[in-house]
């Protein structure tokens, strides 16, 4: 098989792609020949040197993959004999064969190619996650998605028009024309606008969805209605550039608003704050497994749209990390072996 490795933090110049045996499944574990491997932002910043969940270097990290069932554990239902999947894997998705538990997997339906199905899996938990089983969110309510183009700003709105709600995002001018034909409600441009001054008079918002962390999350704070939550997702503020500034990550985490998200604070706002890493969510794989079930239903309803912004060979990984941290995706970029 081939594998993408990190050998060392750096730019995405480090990356190395590198031939390995194939694996074997283990009792309850089936074998998936890959046909694309999802890239997340986690990667770029375990590539960097800044994912505390990472392994340590060398590494191979992947969260997610689409595929074709070739080999089967001990245990396993032989029905999974040739079927196309999806799953979610704790590490080890960039490479051309993975083995994961059985437990993890969710057959695609008819009509779903493996390379778009590979898009889902990753967005789609969290969306799901935030939006169904946090947030709550209803028709009616008014959402705040930051980094709207990316892929969980795309699904997260998919969900959103399913449920009612009023979808504002932010992202750069050049992706607006797109999300509004999307459905975004109302757009404002990150570079030349600041989100909490465009909507200070506007309605308190119900939600808040972001993946940026530091200073955002106490503005985030401040449009909150009575009963509204922010839900954090992530801390790419702290990926700037292309490597590791120690001096970032403490700006950042200097501009956390601690003082505002301890209980008694929040207890006297009447607000929420809630947090996602679906990286932590291995002990109910079963559980997750089950909301990839519900999404892929939803892509045959035609709610879920996946969006693949590129499509990227193995042997140009390093220029897949560039688009994500250059923030020019729409939607979702994948690996092909």
């Amino acid at each position: 098989m081939r594998q993408i490795w990190f050998p060392k933090a750096g730019t995405p110049d480090v990356i190395e792609v590198r031939e390995a045996p194939d694996p074997t499944p283990g009792p309850g574990e089936v074998r998936i020949k890959v046909a694309a491997a999802g890239v997340n932002f986690a990667d770029l910043m375990a590539r960097m040197g800044i994912y505390p969940d990472a392994p340590s270097f060398p590494m191979v990290v992947g969260y997610e993959v689409s595929g074709t069932v070739d080999a089967l554990g001990a245990g396993v239902d032989a029905a999974l004999e040739g079927a196309s999947v999806v799953a979610m894997t704790q590490f080890g998705g960039y490479a051309s064969s993975l083995v994961v538990p059985a437990v993890q997997v969710a057959a695609i339906p008819m009509g779903l190619d493996l390379v778009t199905a590979a898009a889902i899996p990753v967005t789609g938990a969290t969306a799901w996650m935030m939006l169904e089983v946090m947030g709550r969110v209803r028709a009616g309510d008014r959402v705040l998605v930051h980094s709207a183009g990316g892929g969980v700003g795309l699904m997260a709105l998919d969900l959103l028009k399913w449920r009612g709600a009023f979808a504002i995002g932010t992202a750069s001018p050049g992706k607006h024309a797109f999300l509004r034909e999307r459905g975004y409600d109302q757009l404002i441009d990150y570079r030349s606008q600041d989100f909490a001054a465009v909507l200070a008079d506007a309605p308190g918002l119900d939600l808040v969805l972001d993946p940026i962390g530091g200073a955002y999350w106490g503005k985030g704070l401040d449009l909150l209605r009575a009963g509204g939550r922010l839900i954090c997702f992530g801390m790419s503020a702290n990926a700037t550039s292309n490597t590791r500034s120690v001096l970032t990550v403490m700006k950042n985490m200097v501009a956390v608003p601690w003082l505002r998200t301890n209980p008694v604070a929040l207890i006297n706002d009447n607000k929420g704050v809630m947090g996602v890493n679906m990286g932590h969510m291995w002990h109910e794989s079963e559980r997750v497994a089950g909301w990839l079930r519900k999404l892929l239903a939803l892509w045959e309803q035609g709610v879920v749209r996946p969006v693949i912004h590129a499509t990227v060979p193995f042997d140009q990984a390093g220029e897949a990390h560039r688009i994500l941290h250059d923030r020019e995706n729409r939607g979702k970029v994948l690996l092909i072996p």
